[in-house]
């Protein structure tokens, strides 16, 4: 009946991920045009080149504006990227060239020439989007040629923009912006200005077909030296699972061999033996952890974010995610945690059952605050912080409101649902030992053998297998390049789920060969270990290979990283102790315990 009701559930979603896929997919502009039909063209947000969270309006600038553009309705997943579309001033009719076709003469203020200045040094860009298909370039420009103190600098604003617009037939291929260097302003001092602002379209037949016009955004990413990197990523990491593998089977078929041999032939004789100290705590090796409600709460929560990591895998490998499809990111992973709540009530409430847990409806609530806790507490900081920048990351009313009620009507009942069913269970724990009234002491042991050292040993091994790779995740989140070889990346996450499982069951043996019997929790830890190194690597990231800068882009990038190396700590913690149970529980099965 359990697995019946594990596949129905696992099925369900499935289609619902199926259905979501298929309608990201759908709705990518599929336009056909004639000639000299509108194409739709929005202006999306301007911004500092390096720091991609702080990102604005496009018209919190002062560029021509009719004062009558109307905002395109945005999905749930846009707007939680920061995307704020709005008709752009350029008329980009089908196949209808232009040639320095005038937007409008604008008179610029001390105070709006100071604003473009601002811009320009901090290098903002601009994005817009035409028949769904990005636009990049700079707004202006600084000349610093010869020039070695920063307030000789000159600036410079381009007011020429030159489109060049490839099409097939009837539909609309690629498009490119250019901005003209002789039709500039400059903006190094206070004073009032005239400009011009201008542009120009040119259109060019094309043979490639409308189905791949996405892939030149994608194959940035599959050049072939950042190919070769990817490899020489993956044989690193396979170097150690091979490793690893090696060290655990000569555990496992020599140690334990000779550890079970010694403990059939002559329990006494073994007495002496250090190495095989794990059979005299067969006693206490079962015995409950403490704090059994926060451990089945984190158990939960771990299980919910290892099923969501898999199933937005799936998306990414038939294709949803491709490159610039707006927020589709964002809506997966919403709707997929809404819907996988369910699991991490079930598995939370039915361990805490099995550990002889008494208030399950107090687990229940830690269960579905343990992970969304700290992550609303980050996002109502860093909402503040962007509502004070007056920057696109901040989130309507409107969208928190949405959010609210998935929270409340989707995630909070399927999370009861699912506690109910892991409670109304009611299966034991499977211990192949009877646990004795008393714990036995736990011997001194050396500095090395405490939680922080073997935490350290934990996490670098499957930090070592994935960090290469981390890079370019990490350059395509905070930054602007372009990640599309999801393949190569699930196999990434293989190896680390491999390497973490290994890692922690070997730490667990010389555990509890030193008559070490509280290895639930130390399980745990050590396999989330890894989170923390991931966020050592973020600062690293951050002052060695970034060039981000500014309050509001720090604590975006360190407080999202952490809520994310958070779910890391419990999603690779659950599979430390997971691979860790099945150990101790398949030794303890081997031997005879009175």
């Amino acid at each position: 009946m359990k697995k019946k009701n594990a596949a129905t559930i696992i099925l369900v979603i499935a289609v619902l991920i199926t259905c979501f896929g298929t309608q990201v997919r759908s709705d990518a502009s599929d336009h056909r045009y004639k000639e000299g039909d509108p194409v739709p063209l929005y202006a999306n947000k301007v911004g500092p080149f390096h720091n991609p969270s702080e990102t604005y309006r496009y018209f919190d600038l002062p560029f021509c504006a009719t004062g009558h553009e109307t905002d395109k309705k945005e999905a749930l997943g846009e707007v939680l990227n920061g995307d704020r579309l709005v008709g752009a001033p350029y008329k980009l009719d089908f196949k209808k060239e232009k040639d320095s076709e005038l937007v409008c003469r604008r008179k610029l203020s001390k105070e709006e020439v100071a604003r473009f200045r601002n811009a320009v040094k901090k290098d903002y860009y601009f994005q817009m989007y035409y028949d769904d298909l990005p636009i990049w370039g700079f707004i202006g420009k600084i000349e610093k040629e010869g020039k070695a103190d920063p307030t000789e600098y000159k600036y410079f604003l381009f007011k020429h923009i030159q489109f060049e617009v490839l099409y097939n037939t009837d539909r609309v291929i690629e498009i490119s912006a250019r901005m003209d260097p002789q039709s500039m302003v400059e903006l190094t001092e206070d004073k009032d200005l005239e400009a011009e602002f201008m542009y120009s379209v040119k259109w060019k037949e094309t043979k490639t077909p409308f189905e791949k016009r996405m892939e030149k955004y994608s194959q940035s990413s599959s050049l072939p030296q950042h190919l070769e990197i990817h490899w020489f990523s993956i044989i690193n990491s396979c170097v150690t699972v091979l490793l690893l593998t090696g060290f655990l089977a000569t555990i496992l078929m020599r140690v334990l061999k000779n550890d079970f041999m010694k403990y059939a032939q002559d329990e006494e004789a073994a007495d002496d033996q250090e190495e095989t100290g794990w059979k005299y705590i067969h006693g206490d090796v079962f015995r409950f952890p403490k704090y059994n409600s926060v451990f089945a709460a984190a158990l939960g929560s771990g299980s919910q974010l290892f099923t969501l990591t898999i199933f937005i895998f799936m998306l990414a490998l038939v294709g949803v995610f491709y490159p610039y499809n707006r927020g589709a990111l964002f809506t997966a992973l919403v709707v997929i945690y809404a819907l996988t709540s369910g699991i991490a009530g079930y598995t939370a409430s039915s361990f805490y059952c099995q550990l002889e847990g008494k208030n399950w409806v107090r687990n229940l609530l830690l269960t579905g605050s343990l992970f969304c806790g700290p992550l609303f507490l980050t996002f109502c900081f860093l909402n503040t912080v962007a509502i004070a920048y007056s920057a696109t990351a901040a989130l309507p009313f409107g969208t928190i409101l949405v959010i609210v009620l998935i929270w409340m009507l989707v995630t909070s009942p399927l999370l009861v649902l699912g506690g109910i069913a892991g409670k109304n269970m009611k299966a034991e724990f499977q211990a192949p030992c009877r646990t004795t009234k008393y714990p036995r002491e736990i011997p001194p042991l050396p500095w090395y053998r405490s939680t922080l050292p073997q935490m350290a040993m934990a996490g670098f091994l499957p930090f070592s297998a994935i960090y290469i790779e981390l890079y370019y995740i990490f350059a395509s989140v905070w930054g602007h390049r372009i990640y599309t070889i999801y393949s190569i990346l699930f196999i990434v996450f293989i190896i680390l789920l491999i390497v973490t499982a290994f890692i922690t069951v070997a730490l667990t043996y010389f555990q509890l060969a030193a008559e070490d019997h509280e290895w639930w929790w130390r399980s745990f830890l050590c396999g989330g270990s890894t989170g923390l190194f991931i966020y050592g690597y973020c600062l690293y990231y951050y002052y060695a290979r970034s060039d981000m800068s500014g309050f509001m882009q720090t604590s975006f990038f360190f407080g999202y990283m952490a809520c994310i190396c958070y779910g890391f700590f419990l999603m690779l913690g659950t599979v430390g102790f997971r691979a860790s149970l099945l150990f101790v529980r398949h030794i303890y099965r081997s031997i005879k315990c009175e």
